[in-house]
């Protein structure tokens, strides 16, 4: 559905107009309910997830040559042939264990979640691999028997004719069509689309308008509990949780409603410090976890209650910061602790005030996933950062404000520092952003904007969140700037 623009209004400043039109912009977005589910299955290192990211137009699934890359199920709406289906990147079914290990434990938490996907699809894309056959291909095979009517068999890895006489061995096991593909470079990915797209019914799917959801990425360093919160929040097992490290490693994303709010989740994958990533898969994810603060609204950064704060923290919170995101400590595992009266809470958000200095504003909050405990005030205090990321002051309460500021607490003069502040303006929301326009920026000495800032979070309600506050030259009065 095409989006409605809004037609600029030339009578309001451009700053504040600019602002205007960027939030009616992304303040909805279209979403469904109803859709196909697609699912693309097989064992590991077929190309599940190229091909997923090759439905999708972009990079959301990691890609690598090691097997087993993905493990929690990686979500999202595509379209093909202009419709919209719930695309799914299952994890590899896995034969080979190790038993007894955490790794083995793992990839049956793996396959055990493929296989609840499959059962629940309306359309299975059954991947294989021209280049051979596997035990773990024969077994898989088998167990999509039950399933054949919705299965479409795709061997992959036979670009430009390649791998087609060995492709042909998959005849064999009864297919009553195969298709064979390139994911990594397209070929005939038209004729795979087609063949789905006719298998899909579409006639449940509802095109939902609703507000923007609030986007919330779960961050912090391995095994603090984010893949529980996740799951938590959106009453689902979507995540896989087991106390080995590490288990995240795409961005998982789910969705929940809470107080007539909508929520966006991404779990992301436990981010170490850069001398202890010695895997590319790891790399990667690190990489894709960071990426989710230019895609989130506010972050929980997760810190385990009874470790206390990590080297990582502090990054984390330095790239959320710099970014205008909204930040929320979540002190997990408090449950986990000896002390957990008030005096231990207060005893730890002086001790992170201390730590994140520039940081004193952000909420500090006391949680256990695993219990349910602390949630409905985390969720409270993230809809409260919302409204205050997305609030716009009008130009001229900002202005009036802004005089008041001044005749408060004079700007310091000198011979060698003379300046006088014109005016200001709300550049942007979410992040919040406001220029100063003043007649020599270049000598407006630290604390003065530092003062201003602090007016701004608390006259103006932006007490939780980051401000960011620039300062440009100009000789005009706010009033006489339309005189000229």
């Amino acid at each position: 559905m095409a989006k409605k623009k809004t037609k600029p209004d030339f009578s309001k400043p451009k700053e504040e107009q600019q602002t205007k039109d960027s939030q009616n912009e992304f303040s909805k977005e279209v979403e469904y309910e109803g859709l196909p589910l697609v699912v693309i299955a097989g064992r590991p290192n077929v190309g599940k997830s190229t091909l997923f990211n090759r439905f999708l137009h972009r990079r959301i699934a990691i890609t690598n040559d090691q097997p087993g890359v993905t493990r929690d199920p990686v979500e999202a709406t595509a379209f093909l042939n202009d419709k919209p289906v719930h695309l799914v990147d299952t994890g590899g079914y896995k034969l080979t264990r190790d038993i007894g290990t955490k790794e083995a434990e793992l990839d049956d938490y793996v396959v055990e979640r493929s296989l609840d996907m499959i059962d629940r699809a309306d359309v299975v894309v059954l991947l294989l691999d021209a280049t051979e056959i596997t035990g773990e291909d024969e077994e898989f095979i088998l167990k999509m028997r039950p399933y054949t009517k919705k299965l479409i068999a795709a061997v992959n890895k036979t670009e430009g004719g390649r791998n087609e006489a060995e492709a042909w061995n998959y005849a064999k096991y009864g297919f009553e069509e195969l298709i064979f593909i390139s994911a990594e470079h397209g070929d005939r990915i038209s004729e795979l689309t087609d063949m789905i797209v006719d298998r899909c019914d579409f006639s449940q799917v509802r095109e939902l308008s609703a507000d923007r959801p609030i986007k919330i990425a779960i961050m912090g360093k391995p095994n603090t509990g984010k893949s529980t919160l996740s799951n938590r929040l959106t009453h689902s097992e979507k995540s896989i949780v087991c106390d080995y490290a590490g288990t995240t490693r795409d961005v998982v994303e789910g969705n929940f409603s809470y107080a007539g709010k909508a929520f966006h989740v991404l779990d992301t994958a436990g981010i170490r410090r850069k001398a202890r990533v010695h895997d590319d898969v790891e790399y990667y994810s690190v990489n894709r976890a960071i990426k989710t603060l230019d895609e989130c609204d506010i972050v929980f950064l997760l810190i385990d209650a009874v470790e206390g704060l990590a080297e990582q923290d502090k990054k984390i919170c330095s790239l959320a910061f710099e970014r205008g995101r909204g930040i929320i400590f979540v002190l997990n595992k408090w449950d986990l602790r000896e002390d957990q009266g008030n005096k231990a809470v207060k005893a730890v958000r002086e001790w992170i005030n201390i730590m994140f200095g520039q940081m004193d504003f952000a909420p500090i909050l006391p949680l256990s996933a695993l219990e349910g405990k602390g949630i409905k005030d985390l969720l409270n205090t993230a809809i409260n950062m919302y409204e205050q990321l997305t609030r716009k002051i009008g130009t001229a309460s900002l202005n009036n404000a802004l005089q008041d500021w001044l005749e408060r607490y004079p700007p310091p003069a000198s011979k060698t520092a003379h300046f006088k502040i014109r005016y200001m303006t709300q550049a942007s929301v979410n992040p919040v952003s406001f220029v100063i326009f003043a007649t020599r920026p270049e000598v407006v000495p630290e604390p003065y904007v530092t003062y201003l800032k602090n007016r701004i979070r608390e006259d103006l309600g932006y007490d939780h969140i980051p401000v960011q506050v620039e300062f440009k030259a100009s000789r005009q009065k706010w009033e006489d700037r339309g005189q000229a």
